[in-house]
């Protein structure tokens, strides 16, 4: 191998432990470990916080009879189901590779989000037929100005709590954590909602208000679970949705080894908060074994360099005669 030829193909140390994409990919490694973490604490968190503001409301509702306040209560306490299946479902996504799941538990996340979402569409559904027998049928309100109380402070905890949940979701790729977080921030609407619904209701007389703020929430409830149902399926069926596409691989590969190799095709797959790819080479069938090898390495090393979430990479040369 001639020495123009040996500056165009990486020597293996250059991927060996302590070299810089080794160092990425053990970083990123890290990375997702901690925001499992993060995740089962913020998630904890979010079960005790929903679960107390859900007593709280469902206690107001009995007392008021305000059907917004019940519906909220429910919410509230269905929010913190949620976020308990999002624990769970972080818990199990932390678990290395084992015999029955050779590929590791990743995509037990995706599946906790789609649970949550499907949990979140049977509440919707329990919510609008409460709120629809208070529509047809108006109650006046007891005790409206400690129900708005009730409703205000549940309305602050929560979209606090929700808002530094998004922001670890965001920073870690969280889909379960991101949809608990789009959830606990209709929450805390819904008790602001709430609030509004029961200030024209008792205010302006206008009793139907109460009912009418339990259906909106119900929206909200629908909303968030179609989205997060779109997009857990998505992942649990193979469909690739990152941002991160096949061209932008295929440019990193040309511009490594120029006209040296063609990129016959690229899958990718998510698999939670990792991806997987597999690529397929056409290499001169002339040359010899560990140029080859040579080639798939460097493949592999510049795709995780550029891409760190890209947890495997799966090269496959086929031979390429001129």
């Amino acid at each position: 191998m001639d020495k123009r030829r040996s500056e165009e193909i990486t020597t293996p140390s250059s991927l060996e432990p302590g070299s810089e994409v080794s160092k990425d990919k053990g970083s990123y490694t890290h990375l997702v470990n901690e925001g499992f973490l993060a995740g089962q604490r913020i998630a904890k968190i979010s079960v005790v916080t929903l679960i107390s503001i859900g007593i709280v409301e469902l206690v107001m509702g009995h007392i008021s009879g305000s059907v917004v306040a019940t519906a909220d209560g429910v919410d509230s306490m269905s929010d913190a189901m949620i976020s308990f299946i999002v624990l769970i479902g972080l818990r199990f996504a932390r678990r290395p590779a084992d015999r029955k799941f050779q590929f590791g538990y990743h995509k037990v996340e995706s599946f906790a989000a789609l649970m949550a979402a499907i949990g979140m569409i049977v509440i919707g559904s329990f919510i609008v037929y409460n709120s629809y027998g208070g529509l047809i049928h108006p109650e006046e309100i007891q005790q409206p100005l400690l129900t708005m109380v009730v409703l205000a402070i549940a309305g602050g905890i929560s979209l606090h709590r929700a808002f530094q949940m998004r922001s670890i979701a965001n920073k870690y790729n969280l889909l379960s954590l991101k949809t608990d977080a789009k959830n606990s921030i209709k929450d805390g609407s819904a008790s602001v909602l709430g609030f509004l619904s029961v200030l024209i209701a008792t205010q302006f007389g206008f009793l139907q208000a109460d009912a009418i703020g339990g259906l909106v929430i119900a929206g909200f409830i629908f909303s968030v679970a179609y989205v997060s149902l779109k997009q857990s399926s998505l992942i649990l069926v193979d469909a690739w949705h990152n941002p991160v596409s096949s061209d932008y691989i295929k440019k990193l590969i040309e511009q490594k080894f120029e006209a040296k190799v063609r990129v016959r095709s690229i899958k990718l797959r998510q698999t939670g908060i990792i991806s997987r790819a597999e690529i397929h080479l056409e290499i001169d069938g002339n040359k010899p074994l560990n140029e080859v090898e040579m080639y798939l390495l460097n493949t592999e090393s510049v795709i995780k360099s550029n891409i760190p979430s890209m947890d495997v990479v799966l090269v496959v040369p086929h031979a390429k005669h001129k």
